[in-house]
């Protein structure tokens, strides 16, 4: 990882520092603090996703919530050093605006796609031949964006969906059933960050097993 890279990440980590002391109550915490803040899935889960990335081949990355950007770094990254592509969605403009400035001052913005909209819809429209999936956006969306990319994963696909342990509920055990229910899935559960499943789709025809 390269010292622009590097630089940028520890921005984003002191940023985190700063919301973890507004939400220990020691700061002040406005109606608007949540949408502010980055809910990035955290230097643990960055750390394995681009390990995980790096190791396929020239590959198409989807990263479903960009937020302010930080997890699309890591995959960034990764998308450069395996001589692939990350498209980065995001409902609002201004989330994915910051994030592309960060990926600037990263030198990682000729790997990056970024685009705005309707998560579901936007996939929908890609073409089929995505290798790795990240599900990291409101939990009532992982089961409709899960049904709009499983058709388009490339055999050996790796899928992972963040916040399966904290704060969990309801919808991300619903995601887990449905991942865990899709003909060729293979899912474990990992106390990595706030709870990661990690998904890989093997369609029998393909399996080397």
């Amino acid at each position: 990882m390269d010292a622009k890279v590097q630089a940028v990440l520890d921005a984003y980590h002191a940023r985190m520092r700063e919301e973890e002391t507004l939400r220990e109550g020691q700061g002040p915490r406005g109606q608007d603090w949540r949408d502010r803040s980055l809910l990035a899935v955290g230097p643990e889960t960055g750390r394995l996703i681009n390990i995980v990335a790096r190791r396929l081949e020239a590959p198409i990355l989807l990263e479903l919530g960009t937020s302010y950007g930080y997890s699309g770094i890591w995959l960034g990254d990764a998308a450069r050093a395996s001589g692939g592509r990350l498209i980065t969605m995001e409902l609002w403009d201004y989330k994915s605006n910051h994030a592309r400035e960060m990926a600037t001052k990263a030198g990682l913005t000729d790997y990056i796609d970024f685009r705005v909209g309707d998560a579901v819809a936007m996939i929908e429209a890609l073409s089929p031949g995505i290798d790795f999936v990240l599900v990291d956006l409101w939990k009532d969306l992982y089961v409709p964006c899960l049904e709009a990319f499983y058709p388009k994963l490339n055999p050996g696909a790796i899928v992972v969906a963040d916040n399966m342990l904290r704060p969990g509920g309801e919808e991300v055990q619903t995601y887990r059933r449905a991942v865990r229910a899709k003909p060729g899935m293979t899912s474990v559960l990992l106390p990595v960050g706030t709870g990661i499943e990690i998904s890989r789709y093997e369609p029998r025809n393909s399996s080397p097993f």
